[in-house]
């Protein structure tokens, strides 16, 4: 009997309006730099792929804010350094600083369609919801502003555990906060590898939430630990 829920935060809840690319390329365009959209958003996946986990063990609370500042900091630059623009800025700095504040509003965002429903009828039905993410501490004034943060019970991230999904110390720190056991839970996020799998190896029920509609090569899995996958393409049919 599943008494909680875990849901991932960005890609699951909500998600950006347009593409990063987009928002990226009007903030950069009123500080007068010129650049593709198509080809910065491209530039920033890139970026944020070969970046190091969102994670700081052994930090004191108190520092991390800075720490992720400087951490998206560096994603931000090398995007704009990978699409050829990062010399047209006379300053990077102001810019990547409302950059930031800019994504701990809700402007930046939207809340899937299939969301709100989800949420109401779990809540309903007495099943505790919590976020489990690899999201910032800006998940805090995002859930707020786009009305969700009424309806859970916590919200565990990475940067403040020290350890981002797929390890399985995060789900263990977010079951930690609920008085029931890993049998009890389902999470259910977009990333096969960081949600299903990373839920699925630390003991929890997990669905992929397949909003893409990505194909997963069956070879590649080792489907004697997991089964058959669980997946949906939306939150309707959970």
């Amino acid at each position: 009997m599943t008494k909680v829920i875990f849901l991932d935060a960005a890609g699951t809840l909500f998600d950006v309006r347009g593409s990063v690319g987009e928002v990226y390329q009007k903030l950069a365009n009123s500080f007068g730099v010129a650049v593709n959209s198509e080809e910065l958003n491209a530039a920033f996946f890139q970026s944020f792929a070969s970046a190091s986990p969102m994670a700081f063990p052994g930090i004191e609370l108190a520092k991390i804010p800075q720490l992720e500042f400087e951490w998206w900091q560096t994603v931000s630059a090398k995007a704009f350094q990978i699409a050829g623009v990062y010399h047209q800025f006379s300053d990077f700095p102001n810019f990547f600083a409302q950059l930031y504040a800019h994504f701990a509003t809700a402007e930046p965002w939207f809340v899937y369609p299939d969301v709100l429903p989800a949420l109401n009828k779990w809540q309903q039905q007495g099943i505790e919801l919590a976020v489990v993410s690899n999201f910032d501490s800006r998940i805090y004034p995002v859930l707020k502003a786009l009305n969700l943060a009424e309806y859970f019970t916590s919200v565990t991230i990475s940067t403040e555990v020290g350890a981002a999904k797929p390890d399985s110390q995060i789900f263990t720190a977010a079951l930690q906060k609920h008085n029931c056991t890993a049998e009890n839970v389902l999470h259910i996020g977009d990333s096969f590898k960081a949600d299903y799998c990373g839920a699925k190896n630390a003991g929890l029920n997990a669905i992929w939430l397949n909003r893409q509609q990505e194909k997963i090569d069956s070879g590649k899995l080792n489907l004697t630990d997991f089964q058959k996958v669980e997946e949906f393409p939306s939150l309707d049919f959970i």
